[in-house]
């Protein structure tokens, strides 16, 4: 399991760090992003299909994530379900995944971000999802997560490990990286992490599809 790093934990040392690394990532022309979206969907693709993987959860992108939208329409032409994340409507903090299709309607949470609308017939429990595509704000070079503060992927990949699936995959630009991350006991490390530039693996344990 990939190292976690415990010194100066203090909230102003996380949100310097978001506000640093988000302020990076919205700063990156929109030829860098065309760019950096294609060199990371590519790679993304690959291993995904190494992994054999044939249901897939991602995010839909926002505040300057590097850009999701290639690969679910590469995961779409090769037969691969896409869910997408919506808040729970009956559970504060936590996720549920839902089926992604061209004409899926969307609508706005809380926070701003579009997810698919509730309809429990297009629902997939997490451990029957192969792959999550994580967003973050940023990760360090254990493998260390940081997300914006409201733990909902820190929950919903807390067992992975011990049931064996999904495999997370986190998705972000190179300049999303720093040295080590303030975390706590709950921030799950993720065993994958796929940059335009880079794949790292923190983990030599691979968790095929079943």
């Amino acid at each position: 399991m990939p190292a976690k790093t415990h010194n100066s934990i203090t909230p102003a040392n996380r949100k310097q760090i978001r506000a640093t690394i988000r302020l990076a990532r919205q700063s990156l022309s929109a030829e860098q992003q065309f760019a950096d979206s294609k060199q990371a969907t590519d790679t993304s693709l690959s291993t995904i299909l190494k992994l054999n993987a044939r249901r897939v959860a991602l995010y839909l992108t926002n505040d300057g994530e590097l850009d999701t939208k290639p690969l679910i329409e590469m995961l779409w032409q090769h037969n691969i379900a896409v869910y997408l994340p919506r808040l729970h409507p009956f559970s504060a903090g936590n996720l549920l995944f839902l089926r992604y299709q061209a004409d899926s309607v969307l609508e706005q949470n809380s926070l701003g971000i579009w997810e698919p609308k509730l309809d429990i017939t297009q629902m997939m429990l997490t451990h029957q999802l192969d792959v999550v595509i994580t967003p973050l704000v940023a990760f360090d070079k254990h493998g260390n997560r940081m997300g914006m503060g409201g733990g909902y992927y820190d929950r919903t990949l807390a067992n992975w490990q011990s049931i064996g699936k999904p495999l997370p995959i986190g998705y972000a630009h190179d300049c999303q990286q720093v040295d080590s991350l303030p975390c706590q006991h709950w921030d799950v490390p993720l065993p994958m992490i796929i940059t335009p530039s880079a794949v790292y693996q923190y983990s030599d344990k691979v968790i095929p599809a079943s």
